[in-house]
Order: C-alpha cells, then structure tokens, then sequence
C-alpha cells in the first residue's frame, strides 16, 4: 500500500517562499510508470495541479504558477518536495501530494493534505 505524507509549515508571510516536502512509503518514486504531483485546492474553490516530477526526474509544472514553483526530489529519501516562491494571501489553500500514472488522468493515492496560509 502506497502512502504519502505532506509535511511543511503552516503558516507562511507574503513574499517568502513555500516549501513543502512529500514522503512516500510503500513504493519507490523512480518506479515505473508513475508521477509524483502537487495539487492545491484554495478555499471554496476546485483542485489545481501544479506540477510534477516523473520517476525517471523530468519535472512538468502549470504554466501559470511554472515562474514561482520548483519541485525536486531525493530518491535516498523517497521525498519530492515543493516550493513556491513569492506567495501572495491567494496561495493560500489546503496543499496535497498525489501519485498518478504518466498519459492518464487517473491519481491512484493522495496523502490527507496540508493547510498553508499566507498571511502576514
């Protein structure tokens, strides 16, 4: 059984920069044919995906948010992490790590999520 974690602080000031990292059990992030994304879902509004890195490390990101967001991983770890730069009040949202699998929609496991606000 595939399980994700995120961890990160919860509360960040606008300007700085997000950092969150996801730690996978159950199944390595290198293995075949999965990707590793983050998704947000900011209050009272639908999820967003905002990148990944697939198992061979090759990172895909949202052209609205590709300027402010890196994501990386370190396989000794089996983590990938995410950060987001220069957040502003409306980065504020419930952040989640997810595995899919590469050509489809489909996102087999999620971890429970992480709230961050942005405020001063």
């Amino acid at each position: 059984q595939v399980q994700l974690q995120e961890s990160g602080p919860g509360l960040v000031k606008p300007s700085q920069t997000l950092s969150l990292t996801c730690t996978v059990s159950g199944g390595s992030i290198t293995t075949s044919p999965y990707y590793w994304s983050w998704i947000r879902q900011p209050p009272g509004k639908g999820l967003e995906w905002m990148g990944g890195i697939v198992y061979d490390g090759v990172t895909y990101y949202s052209p609205s948010l590709k300027i402010h967001t890196s994501i990386f991983r370190d396989t000794s770890k089996n983590q990938f992490s995410l950060q987001l730069s220069s957040v502003t009040p409306e980065d504020t949202a419930v952040y989640y790590c997810a595995r899919g699998v590469v050509n489809t929609d489909e996102y087999e496991y999620w971890g429970q999520g992480t709230q961050v606000t942005v405020s001063s």
